[in-house]
């Protein structure tokens, strides 16, 4: 009888744990050292060539998750972004970009790519149509983000898959906002699955961290560059991820359920002029998100209505966190065109609907009425008298 494969809770606690031979512990050891033996040893290990105990064993936890056969983790998404890319494409290559992505990958693509004489465009739809238009002869990579940030924008991940072997391209995704618990994409034949850890992984807004996870020719071929560009992570923050990871589906779970009952709460109110969320019945990605995801993710954003100062009700909210980041345990709230999408300038923000009435929630794992109640008394505050 072929024996069960463990389910995610059990993924996320144990995959990758290092047995603590000496004293029995029932943690994973922390190994500190930067320096190892390089004689009479199977394994050459350095920090930088991504290959310490607590390195390896947390990116074996990350590819069993992501249904993969190798990860690395990274110092930053941006580091894992930027690796990733520079790993498949040099001088003269071509890469089409899905139109809405992060604002940080949007700067990588735009101010970075040039200097290689790397060749980029953006998509201007989402459409099978919308990707195949962009390719060329000298095209590589296809590069997308689902759901995308900050307008939960659902790309369709076998069309991607089968656009990319048509061509022979190699397809990447974006796979913060879903994490693993909520879509897998190899399971629709992407490639590599990127992540900004910093996010759900981390889980708790006290860690910077990225992963990459793929195929182990993939991840041979990332490694290669990873290791000269120099962008790993320090095995302290490495321990404090795997720990965090260990609740990771739990958490996720509650994430999402909230945020669904959030969003259609919200869909119900007269101040709010638009939400955008995958789970909602009324988005017309839903059956597309249905298809591909499970509990759909944390993340929404919505449109205040324009009777509404945006300004006054951020300052009014009293549980919810105006932060930077996201997908902590606590909710937390941006003006995308004032923090992770202002370099984009006005014109491409408006482009992309991204307007000063637009916030982004990240939703935690509060009680919802809680988190009702401080949207409700910051949108009366907010009023525009």
């Amino acid at each position: 009888m072929k024996p069960k494969a463990p389910g995610i809770n059990t993924i996320c606690t144990h995959v990758g744990e290092i047995k603590d031979q000496q004293f029995k512990g029932a943690i994973s050891p922390l190994y500190m050292s930067s320096s190892y033996a390089y004689e009479n040893v199977d394994v050459k290990r350095y920090p930088r060539y991504f290959n310490t105990p607590n390195q390896e064993g947390l990116s074996k936890k990350v590819a069993r998750l992501e249904h993969c056969d190798a990860a690395l983790i990274f110092g930053s998404g941006m580091a894992a972004i930027s690796t990733a890319l520079l790993s498949f494409l040099s001088k003269g290559d071509h890469v089409v970009i899905q139109q809405s992505i992060y604002g940080g990958a949007f700067n990588f693509m735009v101010e970075e790519l040039p200097k290689y004489g790397i060749e980029f465009d953006f998509t201007e739809g989402f459409s099978e149509d919308d990707f195949r238009k962009k390719i060329k002869e000298s095209t590589k990579v296809i590069y997308i983000e689902t759901p995308s940030n900050p307008l939960m924008k659902i790309t369709d991940m076998e069309m991607i898959a089968r656009i990319a072997k048509e061509f022979k391209l190699v397809s990447m995704i974006d796979n913060t906002f879903a994490t693993p618990v909520n879509q897998r994409p190899a399971d629709f034949g992407i490639d590599i699955m990127i992540h900004s850890a910093t996010k759900y992984f981390g889980g708790h807004s006290d860690l910077c961290a990225g992963a990459v996870a793929g195929s182990q020719e993939h991840i041979d071929r990332i490694w290669n560059t990873a290791k000269n560009l120099g962008g790993s992570l320090s095995d302290y923050t490495v321990w404090l991820l795997e720990r965090s990871m260990k609740t990771l589906a739990l958490r996720v779970k509650a994430h999402s359920r909230n945020a669904r009952k959030i969003a259609k709460w919200l869909e119900k109110n007269s101040n709010i002029k638009k939400v955008y969320y995958p789970g909602l019945r009324s988005n017309p990605e839903f059956k597309l998100a249905k298809k591909q995801m499970k509990r759909y993710t944390g993340m929404l954003s919505f449109e205040l209505g324009n009777d509404i100062d945006p300004n006054i009700f951020l300052e009014s909210l009293e549980m919810i966190k105006p932060s930077m980041s996201l997908a902590g345990v606590e909710s937390t709230i941006i003006a995308p065109s004032k923090t992770s999408h202002a370099l984009l300038g006005e014109a491409e923000r408006k482009k992309q609907g991204i307007g000063e009435n637009l916030l982004r929630l990240s939703v935690g794992i509060e009680e919802v009425d809680d988190i009702k109640t401080d949207i409700l008394q910051a949108l009366i505050k907010g009023k525009i008298k």
